[in-house]
């Protein structure tokens, strides 16, 4: 006899669960939508277990290389499956009246899950997480969207990425699916197809979604997530002195990448002179009081004398990489930029560029100087993981794990119609929103909604081998 309580569960259970479905409801073709489901849960545990743990455990252990990994497939199974999961509906035509809403929620459940899978790569703090924060934060400026997204800075896109987009991801899969509960799985609209109802088979689907965690544990195992060791001052400094003295010269005289930087948004309009000259050397002062302060020197002459001493600054350390701090009365600019230099040897130039951040997580100056220097653009190139290479396609040691092959359409464009353009991160940034309009008005669009049936791809899906009567349709 069933208890009343238990009873009550099972009712619960059924009004969640779909009972009867079209018989081609239950093909493998029918179980993307739950695939991406599992995937999402298994991203949500995997990610809870990566933020109570930190950054230190899954760099350093055995079990955070799993679980970082078991992340990073879950990842990629997630798109796969939310791609192929639309385009079945595409293909079914399952985005038809009364049905739009659930094409568009799906449609920006992707585009979120897109976006929450390059934050992670930021989050990841090795090399690709340094490379991909620049390239991210050019899309964003280019877009517009740079106003309220700093790509550089951790805290903030750590948040995002753990909190906010978790979140709305939740929030429109509930919607999406108490849509397709309430209105059940669209039906052929082709009156030559038949089509029966059936019992929907749950443990086949159960059993599906284990096999599916299995296989993504399995991957994680054989095929690791890489990690490429960060780029740091200290180690620019300590391997070519001149670099990082030549590149502190150019913040100085305002010529740098930063200084100079252009795009549709520009959050970089910080004095560079300050922020990377004139705040550490105070720092340096403060270690070595008995210092001269040289910078004082520099700052109280007039703006030709200054220029004549930039320029001779720069001779001086193009030829060599000979550092002194001894005053010099003729040029105080050369022993400033080499008592920033040896700053930088010891770590403590990137601890001070780190102390002018709003926060402690936020490496946005420590990027832009590293980025002025050009050594990430230079690794980025050695590694073939920019997008004109198409190298965001893969991970920096190989093929597998695959890396953002997402990208693929954004390093098309950059060979192609914007390889010559300017500003190429601005109007890749405006036809990748075009495109994203265009898929989420999809279902509202004449002709280009009637495509699914020119293409006919709807009868393999809908194919009933055993066949019957066609019952009658409704959604």
């Amino acid at each position: 006899m069933v208890k009343k309580e238990d009873a009550g569960v099972v009712q619960v259970v059924k009004n969640i669960w779909l009972e009867d479905v079209p018989s081609y409801a239950n093909k493998f073709f029918y179980s993307l939508g739950f695939f991406s489901m599992i995937c999402l849960v298994l991203l949500i545990i995997t990610g809870i277990i990566l933020v109570f743990f930190g950054p230190n455990w899954w760099l350093t252990t055995r079990a955070g290389l799993l679980i970082r990994s078991i992340h990073l497939w879950s990842v990629q199974a997630l798109v796969v499956f939310m791609i192929l999961h639309m385009l079945i509906v595409f293909f079914t035509g399952g985005y038809r009246p009364p049905r739009q809403l659930v094409w568009i929620l799906g449609a920006l459940m992707l585009f979120l899950s897109l976006m929450e899978a390059e934050f992670g790569y930021v989050l990841r703090n090795d090399f690709s997480s340094q490379w991909r924060s620049l390239q991210g934060a050019d899309f964003y400026n280019g877009s517009g969207m740079g106003i309220v997204i700093n790509n550089l800075n951790y805290a903030q896109i750590y948040g995002i990425h753990v909190v906010v987009i978790p979140l709305l991801i939740i929030a429109l899969l509930f919607l999406h699916y108490a849509l397709i509960r309430l209105r059940g799985i669209a039906k052929p609209y082709k009156k030559d197809v038949s089509y029966r109802i059936v019992k929907a088979n749950h443990t086949l689907l159960f059993f599906r979604g284990f096999v599916l965690i299995c296989v993504i544990i399995l991957l994680a195992v054989i095929f690791p997530s890489p990690m490429i060791e960060p780029v740091t001052i200290q180690q620019v400094a300590t391997q070519d002195p001149s670099l990082m003295a030549i590149t502190l010269i150019s913040e100085t005289d305002h010529s740098s990448d930063t200084a100079t930087y252009m795009d549709n948004i520009d959050p970089y309009q910080f004095n560079t002179r300050k922020v990377f000259v004139e705040y550490p050397y105070k720092k340096y002062l403060a270690i070595n009081r008995t210092a001269p302060d040289m910078m004082r020197l520099f700052l109280n002459e007039d703006k030709q004398t200054q220029n004549k001493m930039i320029k001779s600054a720069t001779a001086y350390f193009t030829v060599h990489n000979k550092l002194t701090t001894a005053p010099d009365t003729k040029n105080p600019l050369i022993p400033v930029i080499s008592s920033l230099v040896f700053m930088g040897q010891s770590g403590l130039y990137e601890a001070s560029l780190q102390q002018e951040a709003t926060t402690q997580y936020n490496p946005t100056y420590v990027l832009r100087f590293l980025s002025d220097t050009g050594v990430l653009e230079d690794k980025a190139n050695d590694l073939t993981i920019k997008i004109g290479q198409y190298g965001m396609l893969r991970e920096e040691k190989g093929a597998i794990p695959p890396g953002a092959w997402w990208l693929a359409p954004l390093g098309v464009m950059d060979n192609t119609i914007l390889q010559n353009d300017p500003n190429q991160d601005r109007d890749g940034a405006e036809i990748a929103g075009i495109f994203m309009l265009l898929v989420l008005a999809f279902p509202y669009i004449p002709f280009l909604n009637d495509l699914p049936d020119k293409l006919g791809i709807y009868k393999i899906i809908w194919k009933d081998k055993k066949g019957s009567k066609s019952k009658p349709m409704s959604n």
